[in-house]
């Protein structure tokens, strides 16, 4: 997707910019390049805020700042291609969405500082040294940490106690991926669940992950973030309902999109403050310096639509404590 492209599925968030300020040519333009592993929808919340956000702080695009954007829709050659082309630009910074893109793109950018967001366990990945000093030209904002992998599982059982083994659908390759599965599997005798690693890769696979967990009674599926899952949300929302599994997922909107719960960070936080990083970097900030912060929000989601239609009653005291109910 090119920059106009971008600008105008923010809904037009550009044109509310005065026209005598975007046409200002005086001051050196910014180059900001922005790299998404996934893929691109209708609306996009999150880039609005970061957009927003860069404005509030005084970079206006067209006038002190312009901004390439490239999604890579969860293909690893796509990301390659585009943070080859993005580099190509020599942006002053670079944003990056989610732990394949950022894995990609750091060997291809030479010192240029990137700012990531919804990575999860960046020092287990080997991303960065440490979160206080991240060290060299990569900070940003993690999403997830590997102790997520047994509150997903904890969270499943509380909608639908039923459930007795379930299947979580990761990236074998991704190393935050094998954390949260280490977590889950300890946590699994706890809750009374057998619990399988589904790796995925690909429609096909998820597709035969799921019809493995449905051929045995009380079965449940848990959602690991990842670019391959988000590319095929919507395949997986229609086998989970298909089948009648209950799921627990990372981000709200899947819950919204007609999952059963979501449990996970509140991804329009982070963007927001990923804007305020760029904006040090790009005023002379070491990235190095700059400490990867964590979420500060975490909510519940629980879609009382999908709940009804797999039977489950969710119990009052669960239903207090979530942070948003879809009925």
């Amino acid at each position: 997707m090119q920059r106009r492209e971008f600008l105008t599925l923010l809904g037009g968030a550009a044109s509310a910019w005065p026209f005598g300020a975007r046409a200002q040519q005086s001051e050196r333009i910014r180059r900001i390049a922005v790299l998404n592993g996934t893929a691109a929808t209708g609306q996009n919340p999150a880039a609005y805020a970061f957009l927003r956000r860069l404005s509030e702080l005084g970079w206006t695009d067209g006038r002190n700042v312009r901004i390439e954007v490239r999604w890579a829709n969860s293909d690893p050659e796509l990301m390659r291609s585009y943070g080859t082309e993005l580099a190509g630009h020599s942006p002053d910074v670079f944003l990056v969405q989610s732990n394949p893109a950022l894995a990609v793109l750091r060997p291809l950018v030479g010192n240029t500082p990137i700012v990531f967001v919804h990575v999860a366990d960046p020092v287990g990945s080997g991303f960065v040294a440490s979160l206080a000093r991240p060290g060299a030209n990569i900070t940003g904002f993690t999403n997830f940490e590997p102790s997520m992998g047994s509150k997903w599982l904890q969270t499943l059982k509380q909608v639908a106690p039923n459930v007795s083994h379930a299947a979580a659908l990761l990236h074998p390759q991704t190393p935050a991926h094998v954390a949260f599965w280490r977590e889950a599997e300890a946590a699994a005798p706890k809750v009374g669940i057998n619990l399988v690693a589904a790796g995925v890769h690909d429609a096909g696979e998820v597709d035969r992950a799921i019809a493995a967990v449905a051929a045995q009674p009380n079965g449940g599926l848990v959602i690991y973030p990842h670019t391959i899952t988000e590319v095929h949300l919507r395949l997986i929302i229609g086998l989970a309902d298909k089948y009648r599994l209950p799921a627990v997922y990372p981000f709200r909107y899947h819950a919204e999109a007609g999952g059963l719960l979501s449990y996970g960070v509140d991804a329009l936080d982070l963007v927001p403050r990923a804007a305020d990083y760029v904006d040090r970097i790009m005023r002379g900030a070491n990235p190095g310096e700059l400490p990867v912060q964590a979420p500060t929000k975490f909510e519940l989601v629980i879609n009382l639509k999908t709940a009804k239609v797999l039977g489950l009653e969710v119990s009052p005291s669960l239903l207090a404590s979530t942070d948003t109910v879809i009925e």
